[in-house]
């Protein structure tokens, strides 16, 4: 084991320890009802998917899939299928579910892989996002801001057109179906009553709003999935020791492997873009006029050429629980992940199409792998690469991986409010 208190030079990096007066503090009456929320399928076009489909408790937030399986899908995780006939899946989710580990720490600025979404006064609302002018005032946090957008997205939550109301609305303008959604919630006798509980500013039901909806849904997910208690933060806080791999595998990751240069600070992510040249695969997040299914990154929001294919640093506390990894679940453990962060090219070379979780769906498979027929956008994204080789023996890496575990929660697999049993619209639980 090592010692308390020893830091090596290589450890100048390391950040304070955290504790709960770094996290936003959310009402709890609010957090329970947002759990409902989370948990409803009320708040999708065909009342079919929630949140948690995607964003699973047993899954450390996430899905277990590479590309997840939105609106029109059945089942849970790595179980998920794509639904039939007239209701099934239209193409996969350009992009992994990302866990939902200590987003209500109050340094967070930022959201989504590609940053779509920042703290930002630049519409008078307090965030840049797809929204722009349209998104309402009133949100209290990055986290309420972030909940109104898979409820718009076609193949999250929303659905296809012509299926349903909330689809059409957003064909129209993407906050038109937001007031649908409010509707659909106060009119249920359960959640007016708890939003005039925990809301001071509702007086009655009819008072409700998506402001209130998408607050109460930020501070469930602010307060749910807060880590603090993992061996490498009890570590910081001189209350615990490492294991001698994991204190080897530290050593590198603030010296050597060079791991902090990005994953630096107490968030263990500086919440900047970055090009890793990861695999590309699936449909592609396209831009209005993009010829190709493929995904630039952060170029799509900001339309500068440097940005094209660098994706949001995430941040890394209870990493071990949410594979696969990258931006597009492209690697299914953390050694392979960490491998391709010290040789990218090597690693792009003998990546093959069945290292993805991708559940075979044969209507969309045709498009899975389409973007790699296309020389000129595969020899582009190779060019664009932020990280350089670094020699590490296996032994290393096995270090590396131990101390990327150590950053696992003791209180991770019992969150404060779980999966609810029922929810007030009386629809299915997943």
């Amino acid at each position: 084991m090592c010692c308390l208190g020893f830091f090596s030079p290589a450890y100048a990096d390391t950040p304070k320890p955290i504790s709960i007066d770094d996290f936003i503090q959310f009402d709890p009456a609010k957090a329970k009802l947002g759990q409902l929320l989370f948990y409803d399928k009320i708040l999708s076009g065909n009342r079919n998917i929630s949140c948690a489909t995607c964003h699973s408790v047993d899954l450390g937030g996430a899905d277990g899939l590479s590309l997840g399986i939105g609106e029109g899908g059945v089942g849970l995780g790595p179980e998920r299928t794509a639904g039939s006939a007239d209701d099934r899946i239209k193409k996969r989710i350009p992009r992994n579910a990302p866990g939902l580990w200590n987003l209500g720490q109050k340094d967070i600025t930022v959201m989504f892989h590609d940053g779509r979404l920042e703290t930002s006064d630049i519409y008078g609302n307090g965030f840049n996002s797809p929204a722009e002018e349209w998104l309402p005032k009133g949100l209290d946090s990055i986290l309420a801001a972030q909940a109104l957008f898979p409820m718009a997205a076609q193949f999250e939550m929303a659905g296809n057109p012509k299926e349903n109301e909330i689809a059409g609305a957003i064909h129209d303008r993407i906050d038109a179906a937001w007031p649908i959604l409010a509707k659909r919630v106060r009119v249920i006798p359960e959640y007016g009553a708890m939003f005039v509980s925990a809301f001071d500013n509702v007086n009655t039901a009819a008072d409700v709003t998506i402001v209130e909806i998408a607050n109460a849904i930020g501070a469930f997910v602010g307060t749910e999935w807060q880590s603090t208690d993992s061996p490498f933060d009890k570590y910081l806080a001189g209350s615990g020791t490492l294991p001698a791999d994991a204190a080897a595998g530290m050593d590198l990751f603030y010296g050597r492997a060079k791991c902090a240069t990005c994953h630096a600070g107490p968030l263990l992510s500086d919440q900047k873009f970055y090009a890793l040249g990861l695999p590309a695969f699936g449909p592609g997040r396209t831009r209005r006029f993009d010829p190709v299914a493929r995904d630039v990154g952060r170029m799509a929001e900001s339309d500068r050429l440097e940005d094209a294919y660098r994706f949001r640093t995430p941040q890394l506390r209870n990493v071990a629980l949410t594979a696969p990894y990258g931006h597009n679940g492209a690697f299914p453990t953390l050694k392979s992940i960490v491998k391709h962060h010290l040789d990218p090219r090597k690693s792009l070379a003998n990546w093959t199409r069945d290292t993805a979780n991708l559940p075979s769906i044969p209507w969309v498979e045709e498009t899975d792998f389409v973007i790699q027929s296309d020389a000129r956008e595969l020899e582009r994204q190779r060019r664009y690469l932020d990280i350089e080789p670094v020699a590490l023996s296996d032994a290393e890496v096995d270090e590396l991986v131990a101390f990327l575990e150590a950053l696992t929660g003791a209180s991770a697999s019992n969150t404060p409010f779980g999966r609810p049993d029922t929810v007030p619209s009386g629809l299915s639980v997943d």
